[in-house]
């Protein structure tokens, strides 16, 4: 069957169809990939499907809200496009592409350490920015790069926790995966190449490059540190067990995301789906809760509103609708994401994202 194009697409399944028709086979490998066996990859759309959202009827609700504030962020959908390395593999605009059609559709954007455009081309697109940090050996260049994202007025700082070093990726492996030229990580190198562009036989480049580059060290004194010098709202990504999300919160973090990093770290780490409540329990109305990991629809929003979220960090999707067709390829990610959200809102009873919060779920498990 012919893939349809991104302007055909009637749900984010069909995006994803349309540039994994496009992409060369190792480029949508390094997209579409896990770490180790992808169990936890698999693990998180089945966690999701199986958790089933009760609707209210007779609620009398003709129309709905799904605007948001994430983290201080006014957000036309409670989403929030996930940092994501490199994304000048799948088009030439790369992250302009995606800023741009988050900035139309009033979906705040998260600029990756490793983005291939910097915070202050993407600050012009008038885009609500936050800026996600990977915890660097140079610490000069940390405090660099927090001192761009304030001046480029990001309104977050997202520090994402659970990749001392990056997970082992087979698909990548295999490929002997390496960056072309036209691609670098615009924040960290300052020549066309780097670790990341020399393709070695059984070896992922990109993984070659972050060993040398990142810490893995990162604890709880460094988060500490961070939190006293920065200004901007912090932001706590790959949280998955309740006592490390008090521990954030105690440490004065605003929001953490629940988060395996879509499969891509540790290999037997729980869905987020099912790591999601226990994390709301915890910090109850301390902190904001964030989620991402496997989220492809509308419905799958309401889920974890369900299951307590605030919001979801959008990944994926996001990148596939970008090799699809630029800018116009997110745009359309977004558009049926909110079709699909407006609807089930309203199949569920539910008027606004603070109805969907009070929805009961039941795990397919669960006794009916």
């Amino acid at each position: 069957m012919t893939a349809p194009s991104s302007r055909e697409a009637v749900d984010l399944a069909d995006v994803e169809r349309a540039a994994e028709a496009l992409l060369a086979p190792e480029v949508r490998d390094f997209v579409a990939g896990g770490s180790g066996a992808e169990r936890t990859l698999a693990a998180n759309r089945t966690a999701l499907d199986a958790t089933h959202v009760v609707p209210r009827v007779l609620t009398g609700i003709g129309t709905t809200d799904t605007r948001a504030s994430l983290v201080g962020t006014a957000a036309s959908l409670p989403v929030v496009v996930a940092p994501m390395a490199y994304q000048c593999l799948l088009h030439p605009d790369g992250e302009l592409a995606a800023a741009r059609a988050a900035a139309a559709r009033g979906v705040p954007f998260t600029v990756s350490t490793l983005s291939s455009r910097t915070v202050e081309e993407l600050a012009g697109t008038g885009a609500a920015l936050w800026f996600q940090l990977y915890w660097l050996r140079d610490r000069g260049l940390v405090e660099d790069l927090l001192a761009r994202a304030e001046d480029a007025g990001c309104q977050a700082l997202v520090i994402t926790v659970d990749v001392p070093v990056m997970g082992r990726r087979a698909r990548d492996v295999r490929n002997g995966f390496a960056l072309p030229s036209s691609v670098r990580a615009a924040h960290l190198d300052t020549g066309p190449t780097s670790d990341a562009h020399v393709r070695r036989s059984g070896s992922s480049a990109v993984a070659d490059h972050t060993a040398l580059a990142f810490d893995p060290t990162l604890g709880w004194r460094d988060l500490e540190w961070l939190r006293s010098r920065s200004r901007l709202p912090l932001v706590v990504k790959g949280v998955l067990d309740p006592r490390d999300a008090v521990r954030c919160v105690d440490l004065g973090a605003d929001a953490v995301v629940v988060s395996n990093h879509g499969g891509r770290q540790f290999d037997g780490a729980p869905p987020t789906a099912l790591a999601l409540p226990r994390v709301v329990d915890a910090v109850g109305d301390a902190v904001e809760v964030l989620v991402d990991s496997g989220i492809r629809s509308g419905s799958d929003v309401v889920r974890v509103l369900a299951l307590g979220a605030r919001g979801v960090l959008l990944g994926r999707p996001v990148l596939w609708g970008l090799a699809a067709d630029g800018e116009r390829g997110v745009t359309r990610v977004f558009d049926l994401l909110r079709l699909e959200l407006e609807q089930s809102l309203l199949l569920s009873g539910c008027a606004d994202l603070s109805d969907a919060g009070r929805l009961t779920t039941h795990l397919q498990s669960d006794p009916p």
